[in-house]
């Protein structure tokens, strides 16, 4: 009888584990880190985190934002690429990692923006704020506004490349490294650089090799931003493609570079290793009957729609339609009419709305008459 109860326990344990929901990956590793996470660029999801919301000097890598306000200035034809910038006594003063510009220089803001990305130019950096809002502390008010718009919640600049021997509250998070990461890098022009191993400005004259070795050692690598000092320690948000998967790991406060760049490169192998991208591009499915409206049908939209998901979970996505026979009038362009669900299992995925392309009203009195009429006419 004993027995029998205990290989019944055995099987119904055997069932249970079975049945149990696939988990999200768990990453194993240990970070010698104060502060790390990981995500997936396109959809922002998180994959990993260890003290993802702690205040803690950034360095160097406060220059994502800086760039990013730079982009969009250019982006909003404040400025121009080509545009030549004077270089200020103040620019010029810079110590840290420069280009050495000397005062009254002029570079064009495209070299300025790649001496910021590959080589981490902090007398660059300052003159590309000074131009664009004509003071650093300007600038660094909108670095703050900016931040407050991404919903960076534990962040407050004061200056624009983190040198940090004569500031208070110089402080950013890892999240919100990530935030801003995610937001530059939609910016093409910044991946074509961050990209880059070793290239040269003033005509071949100045040698720029990237501060970040991950874009030379590490496949996918291309970006983004390290940064030291002896307050932040090393610290780094990289970021990396595989198959169609952007990743963007965030390190604060590792001990050494070396240490940085191998916990950079772990929490992307825990991502590239174990996750993957569901996407599904926008479309048109058929058209949708109307009733009581002035046409017969409907033309519909779908926008695109896209997922992070465990890499055994890809191949078992289904999609399901739930939309209707028909749609009442009058309709609007851009009524949500259905639903495009996505699945995998009893697990659901995401989903996208399914939208009216145009207006449809309601027919009047005398429509309905025309069209019974017009029945009536080809019946005969």
């Amino acid at each position: 009888m004993v027995k029998k109860i205990i290989v019944c326990l055995a099987v119904l344990c055997m069932l249970v584990s079975l049945a149990a929901p696939i988990t999200a990956a768990e990453f194993t590793g240990a970070l010698d880190c104060k502060s790390a996470v990981l995500i997936e660029a396109s959809t922002g999801r998180v994959l990993y985190e260890k003290n993802a919301d702690e205040s803690l000097p950034p360095a160097s890598v406060t220059k994502i934002m800086t760039l990013l306000l730079v982009m969009e200035a250019v982006d909003a034809g404040k400025i121009k690429l080509d545009d030549m910038v004077q270089v200020s006594e103040h620019a010029a003063s810079m110590g840290g990692s420069q280009v050495y510009l000397k005062v009254g220089e002029e570079m064009s803001v495209e070299e300025m923006i790649k001496c910021v990305v590959i080589a981490s130019a902090n007398d660059c950096a300052v003159a590309l704020a000074e131009f664009v809002a004509g003071s650093e502390d300007a600038f660094v008010s909108q670095m703050n506004e900016k931040a407050k718009a991404l919903g960076m919640e534990n962040t407050h600049f004061e200056n624009t490349n983190g040198l940090d021997d004569s500031v208070s509250n110089h402080l950013t998070s890892a999240r919100d490294i990530a935030i801003m990461s995610r937001e530059l890098i939609r910016h093409e022009l910044i991946l074509k650089y961050s990209s880059i191993w070793m290239d040269t400005i003033r005509n071949g004259a100045f040698g720029l090799t990237n501060t970040n070795r991950l874009v030379r050692f590490y496949s996918g690598a291309n970006g983004l931003k390290t940064g030291s000092t002896s307050k932040a320690k090393f610290c780094i948000s990289a970021t990396a493609k595989r198959d169609g998967m952007q990743l963007i790991a965030v390190i604060m406060a590792a001990p050494t570079r070396d240490v940085r760049n191998n916990a950079a490169k772990q929490l992307l192998d825990f991502g590239f290793a174990n996750y993957g991208v569901y996407t599904e591009e926008a479309g048109k499915p058929e058209p949708i009957r109307t009733m009581g409206g002035v046409a017969d049908f409907c033309e519909l939209s779908h926008e695109g729609f896209s997922a992070v998901v465990e890499k055994e979970k890809l191949a078992k996505i289904t999609k399901r339609i739930d939309l209707p026979e028909r749609a009442r009038c009058p309709i609007q362009a851009g009524d949500v009419l259905g639903k495009i669900i996505f699945e995998c299992g009893d697990e659901v995925i995401g989903s996208v709305d399914i939208k009216a392309e145009s207006d449809i009203p309601a027919i009047g009195y005398f429509g309905l008459f025309s069209r019974i009429l017009k029945g009536f006419c080809l019946e005969g």
